[in-house]
């Protein structure tokens, strides 16, 4: 998996919008019907490939792909790892201890279930728009 963060160990907010345009399932060219007239698969690809963009547009972006302005200006896998980490403490070395002694271990992710939340929504959200795009068609 290719990182966020450049050498400089700056975001690159292109490969942040790329993952979760992906994340989403949406296509370059889905992306750029969301932002409007003036925007093609190709000018898609390009913000992509940029690693600052301007907050104002970095905001327009969001708002299309119906996640936080912040997500797309903070995101990168380094930080995710280290939530994710930092949420699971499992006190035992012997996990099957816990199961032996009938205990219910369930550790809480809730960054994990916050994304998972989130991408259902967004799946949602796209299933609503081909449905209403289908509709318009056969018309």
């Amino acid at each position: 998996m290719d990182t966020i963060k450049t050498e400089t160990g700056k975001v690159h907010h292109g490969k942040n919008i790329k993952r979760f345009r992906e994340m989403l399932g949406m296509k370059q060219e889905a992306l750029a019907i969301e932002l409007g007239k003036d925007w093609t698969q190709k000018r898609v690809s390009l913000l992509e490939s940029r690693e600052n963009i301007e907050s104002p547009l970095l905001s327009v972006v969001a708002k299309a792909l119906k996640v936080p302005e912040d997500a797309l200006k903070t995101f990168d896998d380094e930080s995710a790892i280290n939530i994710i980490s930092n949420t699971f403490h499992n006190t035992s070395s012997d996990n099957s201890t816990l199961i032996a002694s009938g205990l219910n271990y369930q550790p809480t992710f809730n960054t994990i279930e916050k994304i998972v939340e989130l991408y259902e929504r967004l799946l949602t959200s796209e299933r609503e728009k081909t449905e209403f795009f289908r509709s318009k068609v056969n018309q």
